[in-house]
């Protein structure tokens, strides 16, 4: 079972940045396709970005051209890098990882974007 830390959380202008990070625990990680999803309140949890173990990405129309997701294998970290931030941005991020059918998720971190 991979174990899931998110960090980087809190309170942002629109407009501005903010990074996440996951620190990853378990056997394995690099194989993993590692995630980001959010789930803002009153909606269904939503893709936000994927990176596959060979650094393939993949990102949700919302945040094409303003998120960035990377890892660093060594570290077993899984980072976002979400800059030009919205509104409609705020949410709880949560960090997935899987592999086949093993799916594994953190407990999540509140990002709002208010004025």
């Amino acid at each position: 079972q991979v174990q899931l830390v998110e960090s980087g959380g809190g309170l942002v202008q629109p407009g501005g940045s903010l990074r996440l990070s996951c620190a990853a625990s378990g056997w394995m990680l690099r194989r993993y396709v590692m995630g980001w999803y959010r789930q803002a309140p009153g909606k269904e949890r939503e893709l936000v970005a994927t990176i596959t173990s060979g650094d393939v990405t993949n990102y949700a129309e919302s945040g094409k051209g303003r998120f960035t997701i990377s890892r660093d294998n060594a570290k077993n970290t899984v980072t976002l890098q979400m800059n030009i931030l919205k509104p409609e941005d705020t949410a709880v991020y949560y960090c997935n990882a899987q592999l086949g059918s093993i799916l594994s998720w953190g407990q999540g971190t509140q990002v709002t974007v208010s004025s």
